[in-house]
């Protein structure tokens, strides 16, 4: 349509509601794709959350399953107890003659130790504290009170630690106590490796202590004599609530946890006690 000299017409009215058509379209493509995003968003959140707390379930799961085997084998041997009668080693003394004693009986100061001779921490505070309890011990000031457990065979496997506390009350029995103690421990295989549980190696052991290594001793280590009596004192352990071996009470004071303590102040303690 001619409108006359410096005028345009307008531009058609289908060409405007073709673009406004688009942009609607284009608007609403953007908000579809927009919440399509958010959807996968929250599905893929939800599916993360859903893997950690299965993960976390799989992991307490697994604790507990840990704990309770470390629970269910805390304590025990190879899964048999022995049926013989308790015999207790020559001269075993305290509640149910489970103490073997070493030093004066007239000493003022008691050291009780439970032990394991297969334990590491067993063999770490002997080394460190072995010649001032002789000392003490020779001297007449200290009374030691030897209780031995068996609690690497619960958690590790084997046999090691119960015979060789039947050796040690064999040992007992032949009045050669402290040095096959000292022995056993000087020669304490790996914690893993159950060497112990070798009678022969016990035997062989034996060798190192002056007059030791006798039928009679042999026969005891073979047989097992006292291995319902090493048994028995393993359950007092347990029933004793002791966290772990070593445990060395002074007087019914357990020292092993003062952090403090060095040979040293063992030493004092008991010699101010003595005086």
């Amino acid at each position: 349509m001619d409108l006359g000299p410096g005028r345009r017409a307008a531009p058609p009215r289908f060409v405007l509601r073709g673009v406004s058509e688009k942009n609607r379209q284009g608007k609403r493509g953007a908000r579809e794709k927009l919440a399509a995003e958010r959807e996968k968003q929250r599905s893929r959140d939800k599916r993360r959350r859903a893997l950690i707390v299965g993960a976390s379930v799989v992991c307490v799961l697994g604790l507990a399953a840990v704990i309770g085997v470390v629970a269910a084998n805390a304590g025990k041997d190879d899964g048999s107890e022995s049926a013989g009668p308790v015999v207790a080693p020559s001269g075993a003394q305290g509640k149910d003659g489970l103490a073997i004693p070493v030093g004066e009986e007239s000493a003022k100061s008691t050291l009780t130790v439970w032990e394991d001779f297969r334990c590491p921490a067993c063999k770490a505070f002997e080394l460190a504290y072995r010649n001032t309890i002789h000392e003490l011990t020779d001297a007449g000031q200290l009374k030691v009170e030897y209780h031995l457990a068996t609690i690497i065979d619960g958690n590790m496997g084997g046999t090691g630690s119960r015979k060789a506390a039947n050796a040690a009350a064999c040992a007992q029995d032949a009045g050669k106590f402290p040095p096959y103690h000292d022995v056993l421990y000087d020669n304490q295989p790996p914690e893993t490796d159950d060497a112990f549980a070798d009678e022969n190696k016990l035997l062989d052991l034996a060798g190192k202590v002056d007059g030791l290594d006798t039928t009679l001793f042999q026969e005891c280590v073979k047989n097992g004599k006292h291995n319902s009596w090493v048994e028995k004192s393993n359950k007092a352990f347990q029933n004793g609530g002791f966290s772990g071996t070593p445990t060395v009470l002074l007087d019914g004071k357990n020292i092993y946890q003062d952090r403090s303590m060095t040979p040293a102040k063992l030493k004092q303690m008991v010699e101010d006690a003595n005086k």
